[in-house]
């Protein structure tokens, strides 16, 4: 098969081009930037550079696949970070109109069938609401959970402050995913045989904020590491300075929001999910060499 992927060497990309590769189909990899053509070529995937802001290198990109897997490059430098990923969502529909694409695998999020109120994710929703006008393509949307990779960002913090901590609110459930789980489901979606819309959601552990900082704080030495609830105010302040633009960190912090009212994990808990093989205590043996290094 003929398989064009978006996300350039991120963490779910990556292991999905070497996996797809592996498995004998030619992949091309789309990437904004041209230092990583090298590192893609090695991989043996096929490079394409260019912007998703661009329909026409997009349009020529997916062209010719037999099916593609999308999802929305960060931007922090997004003034609205809502409409940029829906606008990048627009820009996918009209390539996938243009090139004749029949078959999709959209990375999309848990929560995603909240209109708003989730950060980020609310782009996210407005992404799966755009793709309800492609016509006669089979689109399947993978709804991951929390990425464990998220919580590297509070390796600053536990070093200068002693302790772990967001706005999600004391005890909190938290859903997590591992990237390379996620890989291996998109993976075996872009070689299968699917149509019409549907969702999967995925999720390799559940755990509490506490459970979070207990066995974190236990594979770094630190086993008395504890959860500190911020209100949303102390958490927009961190988030500033730490360095974080306004609106990347205001967007944050109403996901932290969500979070914390549970609405997120709703949907989720309404239907069956795909469980990932990687437990946060495998997890946190990488976070611990992240924070030794």
């Amino acid at each position: 098969m003929k398989i064009t992927l978006t996300g350039s060497l991120g963490n779910i990309s990556k292991p999905l081009a070497t996996e797809l590769v592996q498995a004998g189909h030619t992949v091309t990899l789309i990437s904004s930037n041209a230092d990583k053509a090298a590192e893609i070529k090695k991989l043996g995937a096929i490079p394409a550079i260019g912007s998703v802001d661009d329909i026409a290198f997009l349009t020529n990109a997916f062209k010719g696949a037999d099916t593609i897997y999308t999802m929305i490059p960060n931007n922090f430098a997004a003034a609205n970070l809502r409409a940029y990923i829906g606008g990048v969502g627009k820009n996918y529909t009209e390539a996938i109109k243009a090139s004749g694409i029949k078959k999709v695998v959209n990375l999309s999020s848990i929560g995603a069938h909240i209109d708003g109120g989730t950060g980020p994710i609310s782009g996210i929703h407005d992404v799966e609401q755009t793709y309800k006008q492609l016509d006669g393509v089979a689109i399947k949307h993978l709804r991951p959970a929390f990425f464990y990779t998220n919580l590297l960002a509070n390796i600053e913090m536990i070093k200068h402050l002693g302790f772990l901590g967001a706005n999600y609110g004391h005890n909190s459930r938290i859903v997590f995913v591992h990237p390379n789980d996620i890989a291996e489901v998109a993976s075996a979606e872009l070689q299968s045989d699917f149509s019409g819309t549907s969702i999967r959601y995925i999720s390799s552990d559940e755990r509490t904020t506490n459970e979070v900082a207990s066995i974190l704080g236990a594979a770094i030495g630190k086993p008395d590491l504890k959860w500190v609830d911020f209100t949303d105010e102390q958490n927009l302040q961190g988030l500033l300075q730490a360095g974080l633009p306004p609106e990347i960190a205001r967007n944050y912090v109403e996901m932290g929001t969500a979070v914390r009212n549970g609405i997120l994990w709703e949907d989720y808990d309404k239907h069956e999910h795909t469980h990932g093989k990687t437990k946060l205590t495998d997890f946190a043996v990488d976070f611990a060499k992240v924070f030794n290094s």
